[in-house]
């Protein structure tokens, strides 16, 4: 999307800031690839211990402290909500699978928000969390949508445990299991059942004037906007519609859309609360121990029909749903 708005957005301001955006978020992503998660030292009971810090519209990290566990709101909308969505992302991978914090051994959170001036991301930089406010143009406060929390917090969870590649089809794997907790985070605190989630990925964050509904669909890629400034989402639903491109190392942020559909199939077709089963098959196969960083769609589509084997047993409609799912992609295993 940036990409896009930096080719051919008609303000040149909006070209500036998103070429600006751009520079600074492959700095970061860099910086997080060459992050090697020290082994997570013994802790006690799980419990969040949260940090928001102000960048006061610098780029330099984390800030100054606004707010520590336990402490009051600070009226900021922004830094208050930065820290409730910490506190969720805890509270789901704390309660649906026993995981204390990002590392397992619970790791500080830290986030840092108002990050530059009007920046068009968030991200996870190997550390920390950090926000920006939005253009106000096309973006709105990447604080907003609980999804983009976790998802970026996701990828602290891929670091601490696969740690899958980011370029080609680990990377397309990297983007798309951010993709599936984000949801299931949002869709957990929401109290969700799969039929009544959205499914969306950033609802709510592309300002009124854009002409589409989230950054991604999982139910339905491809879908999410059609604008004159972003162009159409250009995500395929399955494997005839992959996209071979040396882009976004691979085309990570595009072919997501194919693992990410695997996944909405095997949740809509098990029911209930997506994250006690179908989640959890995709979680014990990220954190298991076994999978490649380098990994393919077919490698992983494998490794989960052989969790939801060892979890619901070989002739489960769980096992089952898993399997069509990848089917229904059109990726053989």
């Amino acid at each position: 999307m940036l990409e896009r708005i930096a080719r051919n957005a008609d303000d040149p301001a909006l070209r500036a800031r998103a070429r600006r955006t751009l520079a600074l978020t492959t700095a970061h992503a860099t910086e997080r690839r060459l992050t090697s998660p020290s082994a997570p030292a013994p802790s006690g009971a799980a419990a969040p211990n949260r940090m928001i810090a102000d960048a006061g519209h610098k780029e330099q990290l984390p800030g100054r402290t606004v707010r520590a566990e336990g402490a009051a709101a600070t009226g900021d909308k922004t830094c208050d909500q930065a820290y409730d969505w910490l506190g969720a992302t805890f509270g789901f991978y704390e309660t649906a699978y026993g995981r204390n914090s990002i590392d397992g051994a619970g790791l500080k959170m830290i986030s840092t928000v108002h990050y530059g001036e009007r920046y068009d991301n968030a991200f996870w930089n190997g550390e920390q969390m950090v926000y920006g406010d939005g253009d106000g143009t096309i973006f709105t406060d990447f604080t907003g949508p609980l999804d983009v929390t976790g998802h970026e917090l996701t990828h602290g969870v891929t670091q601490y445990t696969a740690n899958l590649d980011y370029s080609g089809q680990s990377g397309a794997l990297n983007e798309s299991v951010s993709d599936v907790f984000g949801s299931l985070i949002k869709q957990w605190h929401l109290g969700q059942t799969a039929d009544q989630a959205d499914w969306l990925i950033g609802q709510g964050l592309l300002a009124p004037s854009v002409h589409g509904v989230a950054l991604r669909s999982m139910k339905a890629p491809g879908t999410a906007y059609d604008d004159p400034q972003l162009g159409k989402d250009p995500q395929p639903a399955d494997m005839s519609g992959y996209v071979h491109t040396y882009e976004d190392n691979g085309g990570v942020h595009t072919n997501s859309g194919i693992p990410n559909r695997a996944f909405y199939l095997a949740a809509a077709a098990i029911g209930g609360h997506a994250w006690e089963k179908a989640g959890r098959v995709w979680y014990e196969t990220l954190t298991g121990g076994s999978l490649p960083s380098a990994v393919d769609f077919a490698g992983f589509a494998a490794a989960t029909v052989q969790t939801a084997t060892r979890l619901y047993g070989a002739g489960a409609a769980e096992t089952t749903a898993v399997s069509d799912a990848w089917k229904g992609v059109g990726v053989t295993k």
